[in-house]
């Protein structure tokens, strides 16, 4: 096991396959994009197999794919795959927007996929092509679809909470009473230009003032449901029924899925923090809120496999202890991974 200078096992690493994106949402990118990397400067399938096996004899056990949008790059399913097969990796995951599931969904299933993270703002079609700049939600809704079609273990719908919006929590929620799905709804963070800009205006970055934080989203879900005759949440004590991450999980009596909330500024998980992350272009960054990045790109193309597991252990080591509430990275979502 990997253990961090704090005593937290680090056993969960988040790979982006790509900075690439088929969507332009607002919290993840400017209305104008990013310049995209240089295809030389993205590591490959065999350099990202070949860390994850180095990773996994370190103590890497559970890997998650994402983006930019994972699926516009080809052969995915293949890498899922090739990941599912390396010993010592229990689950391989994927985080998407869902428009390229109905395509990709039985592929990805039959290679292994464990579970699959949707991104989904909101339920209002005209909000949602407004924030995705261009989407349909026709298309993410598809994308759920066939993920329960195809098989995939675990689905999960991420919600990011943002003030201006206007979303209505209990829309969202009522999709677990029928359904397997887990919907988590997540507090707007400050990653990207910092505390200078809105959804609706230039994008990317934040602004304190959306920010929702997840006991107001409880409130008014558990509002809502009890004038609706649903009865509020309750509480699932004990270990999540999903993964091991940071939400914290409720259920609706009855409900075949749940509710999660991911709290990472009114409530912080520092203390349980168990992932490293490893950007398209080969840098291992120890916090989504932090600068700091090790090169892990230039070792794997140009060192020994110890000089990789060396750069590992220096990531883990270099882990710190808390975000402190910092706002703005200096690079948007899009390129750090979601």
């Amino acid at each position: 096991m990997a253990t961090d200078t704090f005593g937290r096992i680090v056993d969960y690493l988040r790979i982006s396959i790509t900075d690439r994106c088929n969507l332009r949402c607002v919290y993840c990118m400017p209305a104008e994009g990013v310049k995209w990397r240089d295809r030389s400067e993205i590591l490959t399938f065999d350099e990202i197999e070949r860390f994850v096996g180095l990773a996994a004899a370190e103590g890497i056990a559970r890997i998650r794919l994402t983006g930019g949008e994972p699926l516009v790059r080809p052969g995915v399913a293949d890498l899922v795959r090739r990941l599912r097969a390396v010993p010592g990796i229990k689950s391989v995951a994927l985080t998407t927007n869902g428009a390229l599931l109905p395509r990709l969904a039985r592929d990805l299933a039959e290679a292994g996929l464990d579970g699959v993270n949707i991104s989904l703002v909101s339920l209002d079609p005209e909000v949602y092509s407004r924030v995705t700049r261009g989407g349909r939600i026709a298309d993410a809704l598809a994308g759920i679809d066939a993920a329960f079609a195809a098989g995939i273990p675990t689905v999960k719908l991420n919600v990011v909470v943002v003030r201006s919006l206007a979303q209505d929590p209990l829309a969202f929620a009522r999709m677990t009473i029928e359904r397997r799905v887990h919907v988590r709804f997540i507090e707007y963070m400050p990653v990207g230009d910092g505390d200078d800009c809105a959804p609706g205006e230039v994008g990317g970055g934040w602004n304190r003032a959306e920010q929702v934080g997840s006991d107001e989203t409880l409130a008014r879900l558990n509002d809502g449901a009890i004038a609706a005759g649903i009865g509020p949440l309750v509480p699932l004590d004990g270990l999540a029924p999903v993964g091991r991450g940071p939400a914290e999980y409720h259920r609706f009596e009855g409900a075949k899925g749940t509710v999660g909330f991911i709290s990472a500024l009114s409530h912080p998980f520092c203390d349980t923090c168990n992932r490293l992350r490893l950007t398209a272009d080969g840098k291992l960054r120890t916090c989504l809120f932090s600068d700091d990045e090790l090169d892990v790109r230039t070792v794997l193309r140009y060192g020994t496999d110890s000089g990789v597991q060396s750069v590992i252990r220096a990531a883990v080591a270099a882990k710190p202890e808390s975000h402190d509430m910092r706002v703005g990275t200096s690079r948007p979502m899009s390129q750090i991974g979601g």
